[in-house]
C-alpha cells in the first residue's frame, strides 16, 4: 500500500495548465501556436531585412552609404510600420491584456519598448523630433528577437505539455481505496490527499 499524496495533484495541475495556456493564446492547440509564430518570425526577418539596411542610422553606424533610388528614405518607416503591426501585434495584444488584468509583465514591456521605437522613429522620418532618434532598425530586431524567443518558449511548452499529457495518460482508470470497512474501488479523480491506496504489481 502506498499513501496517495501526488496523484491527484498531477491530474488536476496537467488540465488546468493547459486549458489556462489555451485559453490565454486563443488557439486550437500548442502545435498550431508554434507554427504561427515559426511562420511569423521568417516573415518578419525577410521584412527586417531591408529595413535595416537602408536605416541611415544603420549605416552611420557601420559606415556606409544608403542606396539612392525613388522611395530609399521611405522604405525603413514604410515596412517599420508594417512590422509594428504586424509582428508586434502579439505583444500588443498582450500588453492590454496586462494592462488590463493589472498584472504588468513581460509583454508589456515589449510593448512599451516598440511603441516609444515606433513613435520615435516616425517622429524622426517626419523632422518633428531630431534624426538620432531613427531607431527603424533597432525596431525591427526588437521585434524579430523577441518573436524568436517566443517562438522557441511555445515549441519548449509545447513540448513539456506533451510530455506532461503522456504522463497523465498513464494514470489508471481506477484506484483501490483503503476504507474502514476494507477497500472500494474510485476513480483517480476522486482520490484525496492522505488517502491510502493498494497499489498492485
Amino acid at each position: 500500500m502506498a499513501r496517495m499524496t501526488e496523484v491527484n495533484h498531477l491530474q488536476h495541475q496537467t488540465h488546468v495548465d493547459h486549458a489556462e495556456h489555451i485559453a490565454e493564446h486563443s488557439h486550437a492547440g500548442h502545435g498550431d501556436h508554434v507554427a504561427q509564430f515559426r511562420t511569423l518570425f521568417w516573415t518578419m526577418l525577410v521584412l527586417a531585412v531591408p529595413t535595416v539596411a537602408l536605416s541611415p542610422m544603420f549605416a552611420m553606424i557601420l559606415g556606409y552609404t544608403v542606396p539612392d533610388f525613388p522611395g530609399s528614405q521611405s522604405v525603413s518607416a514604410v515596412l517599420g510600420t508594417v512590422m509594428y503591426a504586424w509582428g508586434g501585434r502579439p505583444f500588443l495584444i498582450g500588453a492590454i491584456s496586462e494592462i488590463r488584468s493589472r498584472a504588468p509583465g513581460m509583454m508589456l514591456l515589449i510593448g512599451l519598448a516598440i511603441t516609444v521605437a515606433f513613435v520615435a522613429s516616425w517622429g524622426a522620418s517626419l523632422g518633428v523630433l531630431p534624426h538620432n532618434l531613427d531607431f527603424w532598425w533597432e525596431l525591427a530586431l526588437l521585434i524579430v528577437i523577441m518573436l524568436l524567443g517566443h517562438w522557441i518558449e511555445m515549441r519548449s511548452l509545447a513540448q513539456t505539455t506533451s510530455a506532461l499529457d503522456s504522463l497523465a495518460a498513464l494514470l489508471p482508470d481506477e484506484a483501490e481505496r483503503v476504507t474502514a470497512d476494507g477497500t472500494e474501488t474510485v476513480a483517480p479523480a476522486d482520490l484525496r490527499l492522505d488517502d491510502v491506496v493498494i497499489v498492485r504489481p
